[in-house]
């Protein structure tokens, strides 16, 4: 179960080589996570996140998830519930694809697609039935700034997190009441191995600074949280600019 301040003691990471996962890994279990389970795709890095959790003390176990395996879902998480109560699911897998090679191959395009969105309606739904059933548990997803309003730069990327944005804000209201609760994180540029080599954008963040957020947030039990705080405002004021001067926008 969750201690008073709302941090779990039981996580389950889908996405288990991200590193923004692995931050919020953590930096959890320095507080008092105890029981963490990695979910990807069975690899030495995998392996390694694993380890680096353990030498913090926590009881790590991996299993073998897909994102693009939909299908396996339910069967691959309903194994990791049956093993006890789950007290925060992150949702961390997705890609950024490469924007000009999308745009002239549409299978990768399709692909960036169907990990970012379908993939996470998919295990976001079983995620959410075993919380709710278990009566308490967040569920945390990883959206983006970029899914606030698409960009000529990375519309393909863009528009899968507004999918999964907008997924999860109604999922979160679809279990108000039922004890579970879903928390929608909107970072801005993090810096990744992922974004590595791509031009920084302002008010660029750390894997360690979203980390931090999102202990907040859960201390909170907030619904929505953006890194860095400031782009709350920046992106209210982006969503009204006009098209024709939005395009105009070095952005």
């Amino acid at each position: 179960m969750k201690d008073a301040f709302g941090l779990p003691q039981s996580l389950l990471v889908l996405g288990g080589t991200s590193e923004i996962g692995q931050a919020i890994a953590r930096r959890l279990v320095a507080r008092r996570t105890r029981t963490v389970w990695l979910a990807g795709r069975p690899s030495p890095a995998l392996e390694r996140s694993a380890a680096d959790l353990r030498v913090l003390g926590a009881d790590v176990r991996t299993v073998a998830f897909d994102a693009l395996d939909p299908e396996s879902h339910d069967a691959v998480l309903g194994k990791v519930f049956a093993e006890g109560d789950i007290d925060m699911v992150l949702l961390a897998f997705g890609v950024l694809g490469d924007q000009a090679l999308d745009e002239r191959e549409p299978l990768d395009a399709v692909r960036v697609a169907q990990t970012n969105y379908t993939g996470a309606v998919s295990a976001g739904l079983v995620s959410a039935r075993a919380l709710q059933a278990q009566g308490h548990g967040s569920l945390v997803v990883l959206s983006s700034v970029a899914g606030e309003r698409a960009r000529r730069s990375n519309f393909i990327y863009g528009s899968s997190k507004a999918g999964l944005d907008a997924f999860a804000q109604g999922l979160g209201d679809a279990l108000h009441g039922t004890g579970a609760h879903v928390m929608v994180v909107r970072p801005g540029f993090v810096r990744t191995k992922m974004t590595a080599g791509l031009p920084e954008a302002p008010l660029a963040t750390t894997p360690e600074e979203v980390a931090k957020a999102v202990e907040l947030g859960l201390r909170r039990r907030s619904e929505t949280v953006w890194v860095p705080g400031v782009l709350r405002w920046v992106m209210s004021a982006l969503r009204h600019v006009p098209r024709e001067a939005f395009r105009r926008l070095p952005i």
